[in-house]
């Protein structure tokens, strides 16, 4: 499977996807014009890649300086589809990287840390 990478713009993050390395990292701001159809290859992508993952150590890093609240309901559909497979025997964990300066970043990951039962998701500050 290829890797899948977006390079961010002034209202989208970076997304790169590293299949050898089993990495997923969403990076910078998200306030796209439209955010389900800028994240629809993303979810596509992801969909695929963690039906042809098995016994792999998955690790998703999340560092969103902002984010409106349109791409917060996408990162909780995210984070669904991540526990989900969890629930179904994959080994994922997400990073939520904040700037310690940034005090809304860290209310928002422990937010969705508190909607989560099965995902492992970590506060990390930078």
């Amino acid at each position: 499977m290829k890797n899948l990478q977006i390079p961010k713009t002034k209202t989208t993050p970076e997304i790169f996807f590293n299949c050898s390395a089993n990495e997923l990292s969403i990076k910078g701001e998200s306030f796209p014009e439209n955010t389900s159809e800028y994240y629809a290859p993303v979810f596509d992508w992801l969909e695929k890649y963690l039906e042809n993952i098995t016994d792999q150590e998955v690790v998703v890093n999340v560092e969103l300086i902002y984010f409106n609240s349109s791409s917060s309901k996408v990162l909780m559909d995210l984070f669904d589809m991540l526990e989900e497979s969890v629930q179904n025997g994959k080994q994922i964990s997400v990073n939520w990287r904040y700037d310690e300066d940034n005090e809304m970043a860290a209310e928002y990951g422990e937010d969705f840390m508190e909607d989560l039962e099965h995902l492992p998701f970590h506060l990390v500050e930078i």
